[in-house]
């Protein structure tokens, strides 16, 4: 039942509508011409932990710690509501004797009291403190998704821009660019609900594609350790870039080679910044590892992403047995 529903039974039976409104889940209130509570039901004393004693007779903007005592309400109350049908769901944030901090919506309409003989005031006030929470939280993921969203384009962007082209057929470029984008939607698609990923679940999910080969690629087990949507996605992407050179020129391009990965946790002790992961890339029997002249995408990307996005480094030694890379960034 709504406020119009008790609005037309006040009107025809009062009797029938003092029964009605002592049914009533939400908290309503009767107010005379003077804002003053003449009535209240059940629901009203019980939202609020009050009693008839310290409502009946007491002007509503006196009503607990005088949360009620806000002058934009007054106005519509005083002012407004007189000239028009009705105040439907003002909003009003306050901390509430013994219920706390309480988001309230207040709907009020003007009516003719048939016992009274005299216009007084129906309101009915609706705790909406989860909903707001909820229309709170939902805008945040909204946002964060939104902010995601630009963020993946923008990292599809990069992919596509830096995948190099000289030299290059086109089925070339096209195997290069999707290898790295299947990274991204790998990395993304492990993330549970919670946004966040395990570490040895991006490690397999990401080399996945370049274990069906005669090398092998042996990943040791390590501390279970969760990352964060914002750490899985560039983990995941400077991983490939390891495996994809490890493919092209490291252990991995010749049958008796060999890539092994482990990781631990450092203590916060250990460090200035407090705990951090530390993963490190080994491969051998491959050919020996030799600094490139120039840096390429995949090394820019490996050191963007370990110092921007992850707040870490990544450390590359060229060996005569292979590459070495040590990655290390902050604990979630």
């Amino acid at each position: 039942m709504d406020l119009d529903d008790l609005y037309l039974l006040l009107r025809g039976a009062h009797a029938q509508a003092q029964g009605v409104m002592d049914t009533v889940r939400d908290p309503l209130l009767v107010l005379d011409s003077s804002l003053t509570v003449i009535g209240a039901n059940p629901a009203f004393y019980r939202t609020f932990d009050t009693s008839p004693d310290a409502t009946i007779n007491v002007p509503f903007t006196e009503l607990g710690q005088g949360q009620w005592k806000i002058k934009e309400l007054a106005v519509l109350l005083e002012q407004v509501l007189p000239r028009s049908a009705s105040v439907v769901d003002y909003e009003v944030t306050g901390t509430f004797p013994v219920i706390g901090h309480r988001t309230m919506l207040v709907s009020a309409q003007r009516l003719d009291h048939p016992t009274l003989g005299r216009r007084v005031l129906l309101m009915t006030i609706v705790d909406a403190t989860e909903k707001k929470r909820a229309s709170e939280k939902n805008e945040i993921l909204i946002g964060e998704l939104h902010h995601r969203v630009k963020n993946l384009l923008a990292v599809t962007r990069a992919i596509a821009r830096q995948t190099h082209v000289e030299g290059r057929s086109a089925e070339d470029y096209r195997t290069a660019f999707l290898s790295r984008f299947d990274t991204l939607a790998r990395s993304i698609d492990i993330s549970n609900r919670n946004g966040t990923a395990d570490l040895s679940k991006l490690l397999l999910a990401v080399l996945e594609p370049f274990r069906n080969r005669n090398a092998a690629i042996i990943v040791n087990d390590g501390p279970q350790t969760e990352l964060s949507i914002q750490q899985t996605v560039p983990a995941g992407m400077i991983l490939h870039e390891l495996a994809a050179n490890a493919v092209k020129h490291g252990a991995l391009s010749v049958p008796d080679g060999e890539v092994t990965i482990e990781w631990w946790e450092t203590e916060a002790a250990e460090t200035k910044t407090g705990p951090q992961i530390v993963l490190r890339w080994t491969e051998r029997g491959g050919p020996e590892a030799v600094k490139p002249d120039e840096t390429g995408f995949g090394i820019r990307m490996m050191q963007f992403a370990a110092k921007c996005d992850l707040g870490g480094s990544v450390e590359l030694t060229y060996g005569t047995e292979g590459l070495s890379v040590m990655l290390t960034f902050a604990k979630r």
